[in-house]
């Protein structure tokens, strides 16, 4: 991948994994420049990446504007207690790395790098399995499902 600035053109060493395909666009964008900047700033990569869990929880069907409430809907809608915990994961760390807090990111690249794997299992977990077991089960024949509606009650 290549960058430019007004005078250089450079190369990126970027040697985080990409983002899952399934993530909205506009949080992949937040994470492909997480990872454009991690080697230089690790506390605005993890910046980047609570934006990110912001609009996913948004993508997720929750208003967006506070992700504290949005994983408390989420968790009574059911949410797997590992992708909350992942969720809770990266939005302490991403605060605290643009507020005063417990957490110094100053030259910790090692969190930041752990927040990209969190993103990407949250994606995993709540976009790419369900879409795929989704895929599946309409792939079943139409009489087997709707067997399986009248079985449920649910014509």
């Amino acid at each position: 991948m290549v960058f430019y600035d007004r005078f250089n053109l450079f190369p990126s060493n970027i040697s985080i994994e990409g983002p899952n395909e399934d993530l909205p666009n506009d949080v992949k964008l937040d994470y492909e420049e997480a990872r454009t900047i991690v080697n230089l700033s690790p506390r605005g990569a993890a910046a980047l990446l609570r934006l990110g869990i912001q609009k996913l929880c948004a993508h997720l069907g929750q208003p967006g504007k506070n992700i504290n409430s949005d994983i408390k809907a989420l968790v009574a809608k059911g949410l797997p207690p590992k992708v909350q915990e992942a969720l809770d994961s990266v939005r302490v760390i991403g605060n605290d790395s643009v507020h005063p807090g417990t957490i110094d990111l100053n030259d910790n690249r090692d969190i930041a790098n752990q927040l990209f794997r969190l993103v990407n299992f949250i994606a995993q977990k709540m976009i790419t399995e369900p879409k795929e077991i989704e895929d599946i089960y309409n792939s079943l024949p139409a009489e087997k499902l709707k067997g399986i509606s009248e079985r449920d009650g649910s014509k």
